[in-house]
């Protein structure tokens, strides 16, 4: 992506409470949710004023599905997930953001969504260290930087 990436952007103040950063691929960062019943990323695109998927230009949704499938791969490798819901909501996060959750039949939520089916479960400090250090081996490939914004 060009030098505009990041240019007057800044993550929602919810999304920077609920979530974790992984890194950051080449348009979007990536966080990892706090809930470790359903480990969840969230991918947002580092350019201001976006709300739907068709705010990006062509080529930023492109470069945005590849950097979705990236996540959602690596996710689902790691977790040996039963399944994988991605989803760009927005109801109560007006930034535009893509949620990769990775779902097991045995889920709380299973086979309904995990929107407000329990309070989040918070991930141990070695737990939540681990899947963050196999999620960016994982997407180093894909051009994932560290970030601690």
């Amino acid at each position: 992506m060009d030098s505009g990436v990041t240019k007057g952007w800044s993550l929602h103040t919810k999304l920077a409470q609920e979530t974790v950063p992984v890194g950051d691929l080449p348009l979007a960062r990536v966080l990892l949710a706090k809930d470790a019943s359903y480990p969840w990323l969230i991918l947002v695109p580092r350019l201001p004023g976006l709300v739907e998927l068709i705010d990006l230009e062509e080529n930023a949704q492109v470069q945005l599905l590849g950097e979705v499938a990236a996540a959602a791969r690596a996710l689902k490798n790691i977790t040996r997930c039963d399944k994988l819901n991605v989803a760009a909501l927005g109801n109560q996060v007006p930034q535009l953001h893509v949620h990769v959750i990775a779902r097991r039949h045995s889920d709380a939520a299973w086979p309904k969504p995990v929107w407000g089916v329990k309070p989040a479960l918070a991930y141990s400090d070695h737990e939540q260290a681990s899947l963050l250090g196999s999620l960016r081996e994982s997407l180093k490939s894909g051009g994932l930087t560290e970030t601690d914004h």
